[in-house]
């Protein structure tokens, strides 16, 4: 049986790293792309792979849309990476994000499961975020698969509802769902709305750099190449109906990143400004992957300090994505 997977979203940041990982690694699949090229989506971030990709510009909502792709294309096999994922703008217009988050997650799953039929080995993997679990406090350890989920913005309660949409049809339709939970990503084609890019982009124009409070809040980061590939394992071996989350075990405060970029860009600290604190901002995330570990062999290979030289070099390289 040909291998027809559908990536959804990968003109983003993360569907665009893993598009051109899985093409390169898997050249006996069939990647058929669906994106609605909004303004995080850049066809440009796919260059390298369009010649391998069959890719097709279309909204994860529109479910006459999408069950013809899976009917046309044979698909037996999604990997969900579409999403507005800005918790800034989710503040500023939260409906976005419950209708692309949710619905378009569950036109997906739907459209799934009419062409599959209940009880499918084909599988459909949920990308998903850290913040569904809300936040910890410096001595509260890690989030595990079985934290409470506590959602803290728009976003974060978007994609916790989405999550559990996945997890209905898993139970409720016996289809071969998994959900993975990741921290923050970071490296080539991030859209310089997100932190990393921003910074840098903000820097390179001796412009002020605007960090929320003292810039104490905390995050773990991951390097996307990893995120990739365990993405790829979880789709490959994860057990159905299972959650896995996906960690750098790089914490840091948004403080020690700006400071970092400004030292390699050879910028001074006068530039940080800061700014009153965003609304609901969780303190700290931090996520424990020994499930993923013990069950797919998968442990991120990427430190920090040597990821974040790569991300901030390709942007120096790479000009235009910072525009």
């Amino acid at each position: 049986m040909s291998k027809n997977v559908l990536v959804t979203g990968a003109a983003g940041f993360i569907g665009a790293n893993f598009a051109e990982y899985f093409v390169n690694k898997h050249p006996d699949y069939n990647v058929i792309v669906l994106d609605k090229l909004t303004y995080a989506g850049n066809l440009d971030n796919l260059k390298k792979v369009m010649d391998k990709i069959t890719f097709v510009k279309g909204d994860i909502c529109d479910f006459d849309l999408v069950l013809d792709l899976f009917k046309k294309y044979e698909i037996n096999g999604v990997i969900h990476f579409a999403a507005e994922s800005h918790v800034d703008n989710s503040i500023k217009n939260p409906f976005v994000f419950t209708h692309t988050n949710v619905i378009g997650t569950h036109t997906l799953l739907e459209a799934a499961k009419q062409v599959w039929g209940e009880g499918s080995p084909n599988k459909f993997v949920h990308i998903s975020t850290d913040e569904v679990y809300g936040s910890l406090t410096d001595g509260e350890g890690y989030f595990t698969e079985k934290s409470p989920i506590k959602p803290s913005s728009p976003y974060s309660a978007s994609k916790a509802s989405s999550d559990l949409i996945a997890f209905a049809y898993y139970h409720t339709f016996k289809m071969n769902v998994n959900v993975t939970n990741c921290s923050n990503n970071y490296g080539p084609y991030q859209h310089n709305e997100k932190l990393i890019p921003h910074m840098i982009k903000l820097a390179l124009n001796d412009q002020k750099l605007p960090v929320y409070g003292e810039g104490l809040n905390i995050r773990d980061w991951l390097y996307v190449e990893d995120h990739c590939e365990a993405i790829d394992l979880v789709f490959h071996n994860g057990v159905a109906g299972e959650r896995y989350n996906i960690g750098g075990h790089n914490e840091k405060r948004n403080i020690e990143i700006v400071k970092l970029i400004l030292k390699r860009l050879n910028k001074p600290e006068s530039l940080i400004e800061h700014v009153a604190d965003r609304k609901g901002h969780d303190y700290r995330y931090a996520i424990d992957p020994t499930k993923i570990h013990n069950e797919l062999g998968w442990l991120p290979k990427t430190k920090f300090e040597n990821g974040i030289v790569k991300t901030i070099d390709w942007y120096l390289a790479n000009p235009e994505w910072l525009k």
